[in-house]
């Protein structure tokens, strides 16, 4: 009996060593454990045998260890090399059972073992708790299994216990082979990384083997965590679907919003709270500007998978993935193909460059073919005949021809799946939504595909033979179900997809696209304005150019795109949605001709987006052709007449033109007034669009009351949560900070922006938006600490997701550098400044009232800095072209006069300064009110300069009447009367404001 051996202790030394295969590196990190807690020393040795070197000699080695070896018996302990089980007896029985004491084991396989293995007395660990594992752990080796201390820390995971949250992680793949110093390196890397930097990078060409390799890492080193998550990376959108999956699996208390649940999922990783052992794997991530900005940060780790090495620039260390080694190749082909010897897996490896994708699937079918190496490497250097199935050109000849031979061998067993790889390449690679297929009726697919999809038993046939030959693999991993039965997704190696998409006839290709097509305008969820259906659409659109949706004469594929683009604007996607759009028009203008209705539609959804990055001239030319055409063909009572008229009033909004802007909006509004009434959505978006014209004319009272209207039937009529009800929300306060009621202010704007960052996302366009305003109800309401670390979080976060040219992340710019030029670094200031400047400056033209606004807050800067002179003509020359822009009674205009009249004091101009103050209170009294914060401003302002001219009386006056009103308005205690009570010449700041 495997008691009555001799102690570990009785050999001499309280050691033992642990041989054991890497692939089964959990178990020996948990058996070390288990014996070190109970003061037994121990050695961890991997064993990989080389092949060259006899079995009896290896183990013979073992034997030059102190203490006892105990081996883990696995599958995986035997087949490295490989060698047969009558080899492996006649080692055992030569070396291990003349010394037993020598050796003890445990078993943590079910499957069949060499026989005698049963000389090493193996306890067996499966299928059992972690108590009684250990329990028979400590009786093989003859020690006491009293219970430890209590309060003794925990160690590692039980191997058999899968961390807590476990999800998306692709089967283990039982045949992986070597690559354990690229293992061994990863892990060194992400251990030894510093709080926060845990990422690293596997990166490599298409087809080494990086997803398996990640995929090993996980099941060799998952033990150590608490969460484990796979998402795919490939894209931006369905990356933050995916990681917004994560929030219920955390247990985090979150709405059935897709940006509240990222949020709170970013947040948690950050805290390390749930868990702050976490592991995120991110496969496929090849474009590193697309996704960066939303790697998590916190004690966990992040593992990528990417063919792209620009991650080192991104906080990332990397690991190159090269091809298999000749010795990792051999090995591997024998046990894919244990019927080739290894000089015949040499040859093979030779042949196929040692790429693991391609030794992958050309050993698992020439195993179970009658031809001979010599023969199928013939037909590699040969070529094949014209009548089998052919692949493209575009690929190196020996892929080329191995695909070629490959393909005919599905084709002679499983015709359909052929079909089915088909079928999928229409889709993007990666993750491929077969869902979609097997839910539509029978009478939409192909004669060749429908039976495979609504019969289980020939769709289990045609995925197993493509798993087998690693063509694909399944991706419903968790369900207890059978997967090949579940089938809600398969995931086709990018190699795998773009080969396959080369090969079929022009027939064929029509037929599959067209079933790919009607497949994703069924599953459109008909309402991108919805946010709780946009993870659907994050799923949709990475497949529109795969299916070439554009070239579809179908309305509802039509109607697909359009909502695809319309998704894409709302939620901030802008770049990929002007490439779409930009396509869509070329494709559909080819298709319908220019004045087609789908070109006008298409063009309004166009425009929104490159108006969403400050291409305001090239968005008035497309309105305007579209607003003329409409008004011939149609008139100004038509719907779409409307709708691209309220585009054109935007776009010139955008380039400084308001008063056209105003004429346009109120004939928009008072037309869908008259077609629809007052409480239509579309209504309520013109009243929405009015009301901005009216706050960039300065006109903020009635913006307000505006707004207000706008706000009420948007609560009453939308959901609370709705984005337009939200966005509804930053403009009303908005205006009601513009007015200078800071309190009402920030009380709703905080409400709001807690409610963004749940139902948005935090870094959402119009999240952005609402942080950005809070941090201005922060700053008016003289709280900078809150303000300065918004507004850093906010510019940062708007540069990541936007760019530095987008026009919100110029705005966070402007509003950072003049809080940075009073409460922070000026140096950072005047940087910043100047790249705004020249910002608008490129984008909108010297002419726009954007450039005169921000050169008024650089000439501040260059008050602060003591270049007095330069100050003083920028902001003479900024005054004059914000008069020309928008003319002499707009708060902007008044608000330079304010800032320049400060400067001409500085330089000794005191007459000038004097009468400049004196026009300003006038006009600002006859525009805002006497008690606007910008007339109050302009008052103290004056009675500076009369001090200046030595007229103290009426000095006093003025001062005394504008600090009454200021305690009035603000408060006695806040921090723009106690700066006016000090004396301070107060200054204006230009604000740039969204369109």
């Amino acid at each position: 009996m495997p008691g009555t051996r001799k102690p570990v202790g009785v050999t001499g030394a309280n050691t033992v060593t642990i041989s054991f295969a890497g692939f089964n590196r959990a178990w020996a990190a948990w058996i070390a454990d288990r014996l070190e807690r109970r003061g037994v020393q121990v050695v961890q040795q991997r064993w990989d045998p080389p092949v060259s070197i006899p079995l009896e000699e290896s183990l013979r080695d073992l034997t030059l260890a102190r203490g006892r070896v105990l081996v883990i018996l696995s599958d995986w302990y035997f087949q490295l090399g490989p060698r047969s089980h009558e080899e492996w007896n006649r080692a055992l029985r030569s070396e291990v059972a003349p010394d037993p004491d020598r050796f003890a084991a445990v078993c943590v396989t079910t499957s069949a073992l060499p026989g005698a293995t049963s000389a090493l007395g193996a306890a067996d660990l499966t299928n059992v708790g972690a108590e009684e594992a250990e329990r028979r752990l400590l009786v093989r080796l003859g020690l006491p299994t009293d219970p430890l201390p209590e309060g003794t820390p925990a160690g590692p995971r039980f191997p058999s216990d899968i961390p807590q949250v476990w999800g998306g992680v692709p089967r283990r793949n039982i045949r992986f082979t070597g690559r354990e110093q690229l293992l061994t390196d990863a892990y060194r890397a992400l251990q030894e990384s510093g709080p926060g930097a845990g990422v690293v990078t596997l990166h490599g060409m298409s087809g080494v083997g990086k997803t398996q390799l990640a995929a090993e890492y996980v099941y060799r080193f998952g033990s150590e965590y608490d969460v484990v998550w796979w998402v795919q990376a490939d894209r931006r959108a369905l990356y933050r679907q995916k990681l917004a999956e994560l929030a219920p699996e955390l247990g985090l208390s979150t709405g059935p919003e897709y940006g509240e649940r990222l949020r709170a999922v970013r947040d948690s990783l950050r805290r390390g709270e749930p868990h702050s052992h976490w592991l995120l794997i991110l496969d496929g991530a090849d474009e590193p500007d697309q996704i960066w900005d939303l790697v998590p940060t916190g004690p966990g780790h992040v593992l990528i998978t990417s063919r792209n090495p620009e991650w080192s620039e991104h906080n990332s260390n990397l690991v190159e993935v090269p091809v298999y080694r000749r010795d990792e190749s051999v090995a591997f082909i024998r046990r894919r193909a244990p019927r080739l010897t290894p000089a015949e897996a040499d040859q093979l490896a030779e042949a196929l460059e040692d790429l693991p994708l391609l030794l992958d699937q050309t050993a698992g079918w020439l195993n179970d073919s009658d031809l001979s190496v010599e023969e199928y490497i013939e037909l590699l250097e040969g070529g094949i005949d014209q009548d089998v199935v052919k692949v493209s050109a575009d690929f190196p000849l020996a892929f080329q021809t191995a695909w070629s031979i490959l393909l005919n061998k599905l084709r002679d067993t499983v015709p359909e799946s052929v079909d089915l790889l088909r079928l999928c390449s229409f889709f993007a690679p990666g993750s491929i939504p077969v869902k979609l297929l097997k839910d539509m009726p029978p009478g939409d697919l192909p004669e060749q595909v429908s039976g495979l999809m609504n019969d289980p038993l020939l769709w289990n046939k045609a995925i197993n033979q493509l798993r087998q030959y690693s063509v694909v693999r399944l991706e419903s991993h968790e369900s207890a179900v059978d997967a090949a039965s579940a089938g809600e997704s398969i995931y086709m190696h990018r190699m795998v997809h773009q080969i396959v998409g080369h090969d079929m006839s022009e027939e064929n290709r029509q037929e599959f696209i067209d079933v790919v097509r009607r497949a994703l305008a069924a599953a459109d969820p008909g309402r991108p304005t919805d946010t709780r259906l946009w993870p659907a659409y994050a799923e949709i659109t990475p497949h529109l150019k795969w299916a070439d949706v554009l070239k579809s004469t179908d309305p509802a594929v039509q109607t697909l795109v359009l909502n695809c683009l319309r998704y894409m604007y709302l939620s901030g996607e802008y770049r990929s949605g002007i490439k779409l759009g930009e396509r869509a028009l070329g494709a559909w203008r080819e298709l319908f001709g220019e004045d087609h209705p789908r070109i006008w539609e298409l063009s309004y959804h166009y425009a929104n987006l490159l108006r969403s990055v400050g291409d305001y001239a090239a968005t008035e030319v497309i309105e305007r052709a579209a607003v003329e055409h409409l008004r011939v063909e149609r008139g100004t009572g038509d719907l779409e007449y409307l709708r691209a008229a309220t585009g054109l009033a935007a776009d010139l909004r955008g380039l400084g033109r308001y008063d056209e802007a105003l004429e346009i909006s109120s004939a928009v509004l008072a037309g869908y007034q008259e077609l629809l009434g007052d409480q239509d959505s579309r209504t309520l978006s013109a009243q929405n669009n009015l009301a901005a014209t009216l706050r960039l004319l300065g006109r903020y009272s009635e913006a307000l009351e505006l707004n207000g209207r706008t706000l009420d039937a948007r609560r009453q009529f939308l959901r609370q949560r709705h984005a337009w009800t939200l966005y509804s929300e930053i403009n009303y306060a908005t205006d009601l900070r513009l007015l200078g009621r800071y309190n009402e202010a920030f009380s709703l704007q905080n409400q709001s922006a807690q409610l963004h960052r749940r139902v948005l996302g935090p870094d959402n366009p119009q999240t952005l938006r609402a942080e950005h305003n809070l941090a201005l109800c922060h700053y008016r309401n003289g709280e900078r600490a809150k303000a300065a670390d918004l507004f850093t979080r906010v510019l940062e976060r708007g540069e990541r997701a936007l760019g530095d040219s987008d026009p919100l992340t110029m705005m966070f710019a402007t509003s950072q550098s003049f809080f940075a030029r009073e409460h922070g670094d000026i140096d950072q200031a005047r940087a910043i400044s100047e790249k705004v400047v020249q910002g608008y400056v490129d984008m909108l033209g010297e002419e726009h009232p954007y450039v005169a606004g921000t050169r008024a807050n650089h000439a501040l800067i260059l008050r602060s800095v003591g270049e007095r002179q330069q100050a003083y003509h920028l902001m003479e020359e900024a005054l004059a072209d914000m008069e020309q822009a928008v003319g002499e009674p707009h708060p902007w205009t008044l608000g330079c006069a304010i800032n320049a009249s400060a400067i001409r004091n500085l330089i000794g101009d005191v007459e000038a300064a004097v009468a400049l103050t004196d026009s300003v209170v006038t006009r600002a009294t006859e525009v805002l009110g006497r008690t606007h914060p910008l007339t109050l401003s302009a008052r103290i302002a004056h009675a500076a300069d009369l001090r200046g001219i030595r007229d103290r009386q009426r000095a006093e006056k003025f001062e005394t009447e504008a600090l009454g009103d200021l305690e009035a308005t603000l408060g006695a205690q806040h921090v723009h009367t106690v700066s006016a009570r000090s004396r301070n010449r107060p200054y204006w700041d230009f604000e740039p404001q969204m369109i």
